[in-house]
């Protein structure tokens, strides 16, 4: 497998084409996977907003009132209700804003964006990064995957996961096949999409010097169930429950 960065990309505007901006630069083959970050293509969507245009509604002065509170540190009350017209359930309020996306993507303060964002003060993500995805696979004429990168229970740090894709299943299902022992796997589920956007990010880099599209050639899914469930249903998310009935104290 190989994988390697679309080079010498402008800084995107919004109405730009990103898979006619990614064809002159790269000829890419029907098996390869983009891999395009989430800002690029918020940005080409225009999802973008400056906290000038914003009025805090009562929850959201009360939620940076508290969290100010908690924290020692002054909360913009504008960008709380950014993140509560960004969100259909918030998952945790306190320490921070973990909220589940229009999309239903869970990630914290519904993925909103304050870096790399050179004309605007907030940066969202695309309001469907599946239809988002279906559009760019349909220009490139291979799978896509629309990547972010988001912190992980239990574990230190972010890597990089999808949150639209188009041309491929999200996941491998195992489900049915057998180890080299002949035990059947009864629940092994392979987040592919989630794995190939990490792997995209090692590449793609953070900060000032990144690189927002990845492609990722000669990478086989293999003669396997596919499956697109990638964001788990509430009744089975015990921890997404047990948030719901837990309080931070300081």
């Amino acid at each position: 497998m190989n994988v390697f960065a679309v080079p010498d990309l402008p800084e995107i505007r919004p109405g730009d084409d990103i898979g006619a901006l990614i064809r002159e630069r790269v000829d890419v083959q029907p098996n390869d996977v983009v891999c395009i970050a989430s800002t690029i293509v918020s940005k080409a969507e225009g999802r973008t907003m400056d906290l000038d245009s914003v009025v805090a509604g009562d929850r959201a002065v009360e939620i940076a009132t508290r969290l100010a509170r908690l924290t020692d540190d002054e909360k913009d009350p504008r960008f709380a209700q950014v993140v509560l017209d960004e969100s259909v359930d918030l998952v945790m309020d306190a320490p921070f804003l973990l909220t589940e996306t229009q999309f239903g993507h869970i990630t914290v303060n519904a993925g909103i964006d304050r870096s790399n964002v050179p004309d605007a003060d907030l940066l969202l993500l695309p309001s469907d990064p599946n239809t988002s995805a279906v559009s760019l696979h349909e220009s490139l004429g291979a799978p896509v995957i629309v990547t972010d990168t988001c912190g992980r229970p239990f574990r230190f740090g972010q890597r990089g996961v999808a949150i639209g894709w188009a041309g491929m299943p999200a996941s491998r299902d195992w489900r049915g096949e057998y180890d080299r022992n002949g035990h059947e796997l009864e629940v092994t589920v392979e987040s592919v999409v989630d794995e190939l956007a990490a792997t995209a990010n090692l590449v793609s880099g953070e900060g000032d010097g990144g690189t927002p599209v990845i492609v990722i050639r000669d990478f086989e899914f293999g003669e396997h169930e596919g499956s697109d469930n990638l964001f788990r249903e509430y009744e089975s998310d015990f921890i997404r429950q047990a948030l719901q009935e837990w309080e931070f104290e300081r």
